[in-house]
């Protein structure tokens, strides 16, 4: 093709033809050019494909993990709350001296208020991927990109709130530390010393008189307020960030 196009350039100056030279090599660059413009274009749309359909799949893949993110925050909030139930019952035992609860009652209710500690843990595996290796870059929304970023931030405050809430679930247990009161007494009264398998104590110490102790009640006050600002002030709103972000994430899902 080449040898063709240099066949006409030599002819058309054999012939003296030096207008239609010009004209013509005008031409051929022109040609040229449309040529190298239409390579880019084409090569512009490869890349932008590739780039669309890399964004799709983390799209995709983040779009998953803030459902199970939710799944397991909306678990947490219920957990939250059941402590946070519990210890305002036992609290209504303190401020009411009801002498009719029974050692197994309290001890259920002890056992099932202060046997789960609370922690989220987010599904962050493919978010950290992206940030790490610069690929937050390849979403092209830019208010998704500034919430995925704080995301990671705010998971920093939550940490820090549920270490605090863990510190006062603690002081509580502490008080089960002691020769004042019994564990094997909880234990034995929920089940679990049958259940794993634990003999069983001849006399038995209550822990009744816990609902008389002034250091008690103040502990579990400490765990319904740390409980309350724990709901309220960190995984309510933490929800709406979620929910607000999962629906950022499905309209940049192309169906």
């Amino acid at each position: 093709m080449i040898k063709f196009f240099r066949k006409i350039r030599l002819n058309l100056l054999s012939e003296n033809k030096f207008t239609k030279y010009l004209f013509y090599a005008l031409g051929e660059i022109i040609l040229v050019v449309i040529g190298i413009l239409i390579a880019l274009a084409i090569n512009n749309a490869n890349q932008n494909r590739i780039k669309s359909n890399n964004e799709q799949t983390y799209l995709t893949g983040l779009e998953q993990e803030f459902k199970t993110s939710r799944l397991k925050l909306q678990e947490l909030i219920s957990i939250n709350k059941k402590n946070c139930e519990g210890s305002k019952k036992i609290l209504e035992y303190i401020t009411y001296n009801d002498n009719n609860l029974s050692e197994a009652a309290f001890s259920n209710l002890l056992y099932n208020t202060f046997s789960n500690d609370i922690s989220f843990n987010p599904n962050n595996s493919l978010l950290n991927e992206m940030i790490n290796s610069g690929n937050l870059k390849t979403l092209s929304n830019d208010e998704l990109r500034k919430r995925l970023t704080n995301w990671l931030s705010t998971m920093e405050d939550i940490s820090r709130q549920e270490k605090e809430l863990s510190v006062q679930r603690e002081k509580v247990l502490d008080m089960f530390r002691t020769d004042k009161t019994s564990l094997r007494t909880i234990f034995e009264q929920t089940g679990m010393y049958n259940q794993i398998g634990l003999p069983k104590a001849e006399n038995e110490i209550s822990n009744l008189q816990l609902l008389n102790s002034t250091e008690f009640e103040n502990n579990i006050l400490m765990f319904i307020f740390t409980g309350y600002a724990t709901e309220q002030a960190h995984y309510v709103p933490l929800m709406r960030d979620l929910e607000s972000t999962l629906i950022l994430i499905r309209k940049e899902i192309k169906e």
